[in-house]
């Protein structure tokens, strides 16, 4: 079984495709390609890379405990589960930017 995951580009942020073709947010949402969904999932990944909006994309091994998603690789486990240190700056911490929040870059 597998998912596609990549980071949205605007926020960095880890993102999943989802069942109806949206990057979300929360691993447990992610689309579960078995084996013989390959060119699905190839579609997807194809119509990813042509949009721009998400990079970094990769093809990751999951299992399932229950109904939960449980990536193969201790990677992707942190990855999902967000930052393992908050960014802070001058004393207060910031929360990343999210899908679908205002998508200005500082620079």
């Amino acid at each position: 079984m597998e998912i596609l995951t990549g980071n949205e580009l605007t926020s960095g942020g880890t993102v999943y495709l989802d069942t109806h073709n949206n990057w979300v947010e929360d691993l447990q949402a992610a689309r579960v390609f078995a084996k013989e969904e390959e060119p699905e999932r190839d579609a997807a990944l194809a119509a990813t890379k042509g949009g721009g909006r998400v990079i970094s994309l990769e093809i990751e091994e999951v299992t399932r405990d229950g109904d939960a998603i449980v990536p193969k690789r201790l990677r992707e486990r942190i990855r999902a589960a967000g930052p393992t240190a908050p960014l802070t700056l001058n004393g207060e911490i910031y929360d990343r930017q999210h899908l679908g929040e205002d998508g200005h870059v500082s620079i």
